[in-house]
């Protein structure tokens, strides 16, 4: 059986750093038109220069040939979609060995500190931390202060470096949070977590020169990478937004050497 290292190896270059494309948005919220075409999507994105795709099951079980080898970081829990109501929580509804089945690098699971589901969401991810460390799989933990219930001044800079240390401490691999804002404050953050972290999308859509400038911002301040999504995907043209990205992680060009290539006419 592959050991953390190995797996983590095919998440994250020589370099430390990582390109990961969210495509899990599916099970809980409405990817269409958008993302109609998902296994084109996932196939030029990965041949762009993504490392790594975090994806649901569907997903990586009907489109294993699209990621081109690249690495899997499986999602865990759900059950709950924006048609529903709002007073659920994420639960989990697949298991550590339904990742190493699909052939998964990695799992992710949510945990928000400070939610009124606290106890249970963080239960369930130390529950999967556990099976993980049995089976020698590295877990993702995305660490947001109260979660998606919460007031915007729960996810303050300081909330949000806490979170991200709690998840660490429970044993989490990697964490996936949301940029701070600035780099002092995320410098500090990424100095007080001991795991990589790398930074989300979130669900607003922003310009190109705005997200290339976040992602920038937070790789100087010490980010290992990204995990986005809606952003790239919901992109007229994700492929070249991705390889845009790829460079300023892995080639660390500037932000207008960035957006040049993704002007570039083919």
């Amino acid at each position: 059986m592959a050991s953390k290292t190995h797996r983590l190896n095919h998440i994250f270059r020589e370099d430390k750093k990582t390109f990961i494309m969210a495509m899990d948005h599916g099970s809980v919220f409405n990817v269409l038109p958008a993302m109609k075409r998902i296994g084109d999507i996932v196939s030029d994105v990965a041949r762009a220069g993504a490392d790594a795709f975090l994806a649901n099951v569907g997903l990586v079980e009907k489109f294993a040939d699209d990621f081109h080898g690249k690495g899997i970081i499986l999602r865990l829990d759900g059950a709950f979609t924006f048609l529903g109501s709002k007073d659920k929580t994420v639960e989990t509804v697949a298991n550590v060995e339904d990742a190493i089945g699909l052939g998964a690098d990695s799992v992710i699971g949510m945990g928000f500190p400070g939610s009124k589901w606290e106890d249970k969401v963080l239960k369930n991810l130390a529950a999967n931390i556990s099976e993980c460390n049995k089976w020698g799989i590295p877990m993702t933990a995305e660490m947001l202060p109260r979660g998606f219930e919460g007031g915007e001044d729960s996810r303050t800079a300081q909330n949000i470096t806490f979170a991200c240390r709690l998840g660490a401490e429970m044993g989490a691999d990697i964490i996936k949070t949301e940029y701070t804002g600035d780099t002092e404050s995320f410098r500090e953050l990424c100095e007080s977590v001991f795991v990589p972290v790398v930074i989300l999308g979130g669900s607003k859509k922003v310009s190109e020169e705005q997200l290339l400038t976040e992602i920038k911002e937070a790789l100087e301040a010490g980010a290992s990478g990204i995990a986005m999504g809606r952003n790239i995907w919901g992109h007229e043209e994700p492929a070249r937004y991705a390889g845009a990205i790829a460079k300023l992680i892995h080639e660390d060009c500037s932000v207008e050497a960035a957006l040049k290539e993704l002007s570039k006419k083919f």
